[in-house]
C-alpha cells in the first residue's frame, strides 16, 4: 500500500515538473527553457516534497526495479545534465542549505556563550555570522557585541561596582563603545520585541553602573518580563530576568527620598524586597538550567560532557543571589533573613553556585550563633515563629507574600536529618562549608596565585572561627583541633590558624602537639611573649617537661621590658621550674642550689608586680619549703589581702599556722576555707 502511494506521488511530481518546465509560467518569470526544470526542482526542494520522495524511494529501491526506474526518471527531470553556467546554478541550493545549517550552528553557539557568560568568544562568532550574511535586516549582532563589551567592562571593575563608584565614559572605553552601540540599536528600531527587551535591559545596566538610578528603573519598567518568562526561551533569558529584577530593586534602594515622599518609603522597601526575592529564585533557576544544558548526553557517544570550570559570576548575578537575605538582615529582620538563607541552601546545587552557598552558609551560622538563643530556635523546615514575625512587623514570611516567577528545584526533605538546636544546626552547616573550603583551598605558592590564595585563606579562616565558637559551646575541642589540622595544608606561615590549633590542642589535653604548635607560633612571632608562656604552662602542668619549660621561660625573661606585663609571669615560671627541679634532686647541694634560684626568681617576680596574688602565694610556698615559716607569712598575707577566697592561699595559711603551733587560728582558717569551698576534700 505504501509502495503504491509512493509511486503515485512520484508520478504526480514528475508530471507537474515536466508541465511547468514547458509552460508559459517559466517564460513569464524570465526563466530560460534550459533552466526551467532546475528552477522547479529548487521550488520542490524548498518545500521538502522532492526530498520526501527521495528518502522514501531510497528505502524501497532494492525491492522493485520499476521503483528504481521511476526514481531515475524523476531525478533526471528535476536535475538536467548541463555544463558550464547551468551546472554552477544547479549547486546553489545545496550551498544555500549548508550555509543555513552553519548559521543555525553559529547562533546556537552564540546563545550558549551568552548563557555561560563566555564573552571572550562572542566577537569571533559575530564575525562568522557577518561573513555568513546573517541578520542583515536587524541589529541583533550589534546588540550582542554591545553586551559582550559591557559585560567585560563590568568584570574588569568589580571592585568599583561593589563600592558603588560610578563608571565614567572617559575612563571606560568598553563601556563607552557599548553605550554608543546600544543607543544606535534603540534609535533605529530594527529589533524584534524579544531582542528589544534585551537591549532595554542592557541600557538599564549602563544607567545603573553610571549612577543614574532613576533612568535604570525606567528602563527596567519598559522591559517586558512576560516575554522573558515564556516557555522554550534560551537559557540566558533566566539570567536576564534575574538581572532585570535586581537592577530594579537596587535602583529603588539607591534613590533618595525627599521629605514629601517619605510616606512612600515603606512601599518602596516592600517593592525592592519583592524584586530581590524574585531575582534570587530566577538566578538559582538559571544556574540549574545551565547545568542541564552542560550535562546533556552527546548524540553520538551517549556520554555526558564534563562540566567546565566553575563559572565566574558577574556583579549583577551575585547581587541577585545575595541581595534578598542581606537586605532583610540589614533591616533587622533576623528571622526572615535566616529563613531566606535556609531556603537558598535547600536549592539543588549547580555549577557556579558553590561559592555563593559557602557565603550563605557562613552568614546563616553567624545569625544563628549571634542572634538566636536556645529557647527561641525553630526547625529549619518550618516558617519563622509568629512572635518573631510580629516583632519584625510582618504577618508572614516574605517568600509567602511575594511568590516567585520561576521557583528553582529544591532537595526533598524526606528522610533527612534535621537539627534539634541552634548550635547543632550552626555546626552542621559550618562542617559542610569547611569541607568545601578545605577542598578548594589554593595551596600554590606561585606569585600569580597570591591573591587567590589570600582569598581562599580568608574564607577558610572565617569558617574555622565560627566553628571554634560553636564547638566550644559544647566542649568539642578535640573536633576543633581535627578541623584545624586539615587546614594546615594551606596555612603555611599563617599565624592565626596555627594559634587557634595550639589553643584547641591545649584545651583538648593534647599537650605534646600543643607545645610543638606554640613553638611554631613563637617562630612566626618572636616578639610575642605570650606564646612561649603558653607552652611553659603545658610543660609544667601536663607534661612535666621542666628543662623545656625553663628554657622557654628564660627566653621571655631575657626580653626584659619588651615582654611588658608578661615579664613577672616569666620570672614566676622560672621560679616554679627551679622549685620543681629541687624537689626531684637527689643531692642536697643540687637541691639547695635550685631552691636559691627559685627564691631569687620569685622575689624578682614579686618586685615587678607586687599586686599579683598568685606570685605572692608561690613565694610564700617556696619560703615554707625551705623552712622559713615566719618569712612566708608576709607574702601570704599579701596574697590573701588581694584574693581572700583563694583556696590554695587558705590551705597554705592553715599549714603554716599549724607548723607554728597555733591550732586554734589554724582550725578557724580551716572552717573558713570549708565554708567557702565545701566540695574541696583536700
Amino acid at each position: 500500500m505504501l509502495y503504491q502511494q509512493l509511486s503515485q506521488t512520484a508520478e504526480r511530481k514528475l508530471n507537474d515538473v515536466t508541465e511547468w518546465a514547458g509552460s508559459s509560467s517559466a517564460a513569464q518569470l524570465s526563466i530560460p527553457p534550459g533552466r526551467a526544470a532546475a528552477a522547479a526542482a529548487e521550488f520542490y526542494r524548498r518545500r521538502g516534497n522532492i526530498d520526501f520522495c527521495q528518502v522514501k524511494m531510497s528505502g524501497f529501491q532494492k525491492e522493485n526495479d520499476a521503483a528504481k526506474s521511476l526514481f531515475r526518471r524523476l531525478e533526471s527531470a528535476v536535475t538536467p545534465i548541463v555544463s558550464g553556467e547551468c551546472g554552477h546554478h544547479r549547486d546553489r541550493a545545496p550551498m544555500a542549505s549548508r550555509v543555513s545549517l552553519t548559521q543555525l550552528r553559529l547562533e546556537a553557539e552564540l546563545d550558549r556563550c551568552r548563557a555561560e557568560c563566555q564573552w571572550d568568544k562572542v566577537p569571533a562568532l559575530v564575525e562568522l555570522l557577518h561573513a555568513a550574511r546573517a541578520h542583515e535586516d536587524d541589529d541583533y549582532l550589534t546588540l550582542v557585541m554591545a553586551e559582550a563589551l559591557l559585560e567585560e567592562c563590568l568584570l574588569e571593575n568589580l571592585d568599583l561596582l561593589r563600592s558603588l563608584t560610578p563608571l565614567l565614559d572617559r575612563t571606560q572605553p568598553k563601556l563607552c563603545r557599548a553605550k554608543s552601540l546600544l543607543n544606535a540599536v534603540l534609535s533605529r528600531g530594527c529589533l524584534m520585541p524579544r531582542y528589544l527587551n534585551e537591549a532595554l535591559l542592557l541600557m538599564a545596566k549602563v544607567h545603573y553602573v553610571q549612577g543614574r538610578y532613576w533612568d535604570a528603573q525606567g528602563m527596567c519598567a519598559r522591559v517586558g518580563l512576560e516575554e522573558l518568562t515564556k516557555e522554550d526561551q534560551p537559557t540566558y533569558h533566566l539570567r536576564l530576568l534575574a538581572e532585570a529584577f535586581v537592577i530594579k530593586g537596587l535602583s529603588l534602594d539607591h534613590q533618595t527620598v525627599s521629605a514629601v515622599s517619605r510616606v512612600r518609603l515603606s512601599e518602596r522597601e516592600e517593592e525592592s524586597m519583592s524584586c530581590f526575592l524574585r531575582a534570587c529564585d530566577a538566578a538559582l533557576s538559571y544556574m540549574q538550567e545551565l547545568d542541564k544544558t552542560v550535562m546533556t548526553p552527546h548524540s553520538k557517544t551517549g556520554k555526558s560532557t564534563q562540566p567546565p570550570v566553575d563559572m565566574e559570576l558577574g556583579y549583577f548575578l551575585q547581587a541577585a543571589l545575595q541581595s534578598a537575605y542581606l537586605c532583610l538582615l540589614q533591616r533587622g529582620h533576623l528571622a526572615q533573613g535566616a529563613h531566606q538563607l535556609r531556603r537558598v541552601l535547600r536549592v539543588v546545587e549547580s555549577r557556579g553556585s558553590q561559592g555563593f552557598r559557602k557565603s550563605a552558609a557562613r552568614k546563616l551560622a553567624e545569625v544563628l550563633l549571634s542572634s538566636v538563643s536556645e529557647d527561641s530556635y525553630w526547625p529549619p523546615l518550618g516558617p519563622p515563629p509568629s512572635a518573631w514575625l510580629h516583632r519584625e512587623g510582618a504577618a508572614a514570611s516574605k517568600d509567602a507574600i511575594y511568590p516567585t516567577v520561576k521557583p528553582p528545584h529544591r532537595y526533598s526533605s524526606d528522610s533527612c536529618f534535621c537539627p534539634q538546636d541552634v548550635v547543632e544546626e550552626a555546626v552542621l552547616v559550618l562542617l559542610i562549608t569547611e569541607s568545601m573550603s578545605s577542598g578548594e583551598a589554593v595551596i600554590s605558592r606561585l606569585p600569580d596565585q597570591a591573591e587567590a590564595r589570600q582569598a581562599s585563606l580568608r574564607d577558610a579562616t572565617s569558617v574555622y572561627d565560627l566553628l571554634t565558637i560553636g564547638m566550644a559551646r559544647r566542649g568539642q575541642y578535640a573536633m576543633i583541633s581535627e578541623c584545624l589540622e586539615r587546614a594546615m595544608k594551606f596555612s603555611f606561615n599563617e599565624f592565626h590558624l596555627w594559634h587557634q590549633l595550639g589553643l584547641s590542642l591545649m584545651a583538648a589535653g593534647k599537650g605534646v602537639g600543643a607545645v610543638s604548635v606554640f613553638k611554631e607560633c613563637t617562630r612566626l612571632r618572636p616578639e610575642d611573649p605570650s606564646l612561649p608562656l603558653l607552652a611553659v604552662k603545658i610543660c609544667i602542668n601536663q607534661l612535666h617537661w621542666l628543662e623545656e619549660a625553663l628554657t622557654l621561660s628564660q627566653r621571655v625573661a631575657s626580653m626584659g621590658k619588651e615582654a611588658g606585663e608578661f615579664l613577672p609571669r616569666a620570672y614566676l615560671s622560672v621560679g616554679l621550674c627551679y622549685s620543681l627541679k629541687a624537689s626531684e634532686a637527689s643531692l642536697r647541694a643540687d637541691r639547695n642550689e635550685f631552691n636559691k634560684k627559685s627564691l631569687r626568681a620569685l622575689s624578682k617576680a614579686q618586685s615587678l608586680d607586687p599586686q599579683d596574688a598568685q606570685i605572692a602565694m608561690y613565694l610564700a610556698l617556696q619560703l615554707a619549703l625551705v623552712r622559713q615559716v615566719s618569712a612566708a607569712m608576709e607574702p601570704l598575707q599579701i596574697a590573701l589581702s588581694l584574693r581572700g577566697d583563694d583556696v590554695h592561699s587558705l590551705h597554705l595559711l592553715t599549714l603554716l599556722l599549724s607548723a607554728q603551733k597555733h591550732p586554734q587560728p589554724a582550725l578557724e582558717t580551716l572552717n573558713l576555707a570549708l565554708s567557702q569551698h565545701p566540695s574541696n576534700f583536700k
